[in-house]
């Protein structure tokens, strides 16, 4: 007796939940390949590498909270297009960057962080400075470059963390008329002198590198306000952007879970059929070590052989269908 596609895909369409199964695997597969097409592989071979998402926000929030939120959660800035001048006094050469900001939100931002590139021969100073809508000047950080003998390039990253940034900022206390020892950088500079509110408005950021006889230069210069909301799905803690690690894992989870389902039916089916068709004793001590299989506790030994052996997609693979063959083959 034999079925034609319709008929087989009549009965099929009755089943409610395959139906939803295949929905589901087709939305897989499209967001697999908008994935492939969409996203630079560089951005998942570098998805361990922290170096690559320090422009990123740390732990934040997905965009969209802010429409269900009664307090505006700040937004990831990324500043990269600075005011530049430069001017000389004597043997001093100084290049400045400046970057505004206009800050409307309700709570401080999680950090900031200016990245640079200077190109300079000698050891120039550079300090950083920030104007507040209030109209206070504070100092951020006052730091020399490692020497160079002959001109180069050099490549730096400067943290709100910083102690030295902390302990500038903490100079101005007379400036405030609340205690701010205990606040990070970032609360010092965007609060209210009179209490621990964000003050909102114009901010500019004032990066001036100081040079003796040469004049130096900012080859790249940008200023990153670290947000609490950013993008489709937020960040983890090591400032990684979720929205990528989810669309690349897509396509690696169909990869692994199809391949698994085929070798494991695979296996079983080869060894299910050649135990039933031997039968006796045959049958009997494939079935028991098949029994034994079946009772490893299959997660514990997975994560203990991961760690042991290594935690490649097609060690996992091997891993799973090692696990995966014994039900079948006990059908």
């Amino acid at each position: 007796m034999s079925f034609s596609s319709k008929e087989i895909w009549h009965e099929f369409s009755k089943n409610k939940i395959g139906l939803v199964g295949i929905a589901i695997l087709v939305f897989l597969f499209a967001l697999s390949a908008f994935a492939v097409f969409a996203i630079p592989i560089e951005s998942f071979k570098e998805w361990n590498d922290p170096a690559n998402w320090l422009t990123f926000p740390k732990s934040a929030l997905p965009a969209w909270m802010n429409y269900f939120l009664s307090e505006k959660m700040p937004e990831h800035m990324i500043l990269q297009n600075p005011k530049i001048l430069s001017q000389n006094v004597g043997l001093v050469f100084l290049t400045r960057n400046i970057f505004d900001a206009d800050y409307n939100y309700d709570k401080f931002p999680s950090d900031f962080i200016y990245e640079y590139t200077a190109k300079y021969t000698g050891s120039p100073l550079l300090q950083i400075w920030v104007m507040r809508p209030d109209g206070k000047e504070f100092e951020l950080i006052s730091t020399s470059l490692p020497q160079s003998k002959t001109e180069s390039l050099y490549h730096g990253f400067i943290f709100s963390t910083d102690d030295s940034m902390i302990k500038n900022l903490k100079k101005n206390q007379d400036s405030f008329m609340f205690p701010i020892d205990s606040l990070l950088a970032q609360d010092i500079v965007f609060s209210k002198t009179d209490k621990n509110q964000v003050s909102q408005g114009h901010y500019s950021f004032k990066v001036n590198l100081y040079s003796v006889n040469l004049q130096p230069h900012l080859e790249s210069s940008k200023f990153i306000l670290g947000g609490k909301v950013y993008g489709l799905m937020g960040t983890d803690e090591l400032r990684r952007n979720l929205t990528v690690g989810i669309l690349w894992g897509t396509p690696l989870a169909l990869f692994i879970g199809i391949t698994v389902a085929i070798g494991s039916v695979v296996i079983g089916l080869i060894y299910g059929v050649f135990a039933g068709y031997k039968g006796k004793k045959t049958d009997e001590s494939l079935m028991r070590f098949n029994d034994v299989i079946y009772a490893m506790p299959a997660l514990p030994l997975l994560i203990i052989l991961a760690v042991t052996i290594g935690n490649s997609i097609f060690l996992i693979v091997g891993f799973l269908v090692i696990f995966g063959w014994v039900g079948i083959a006990k059908v």
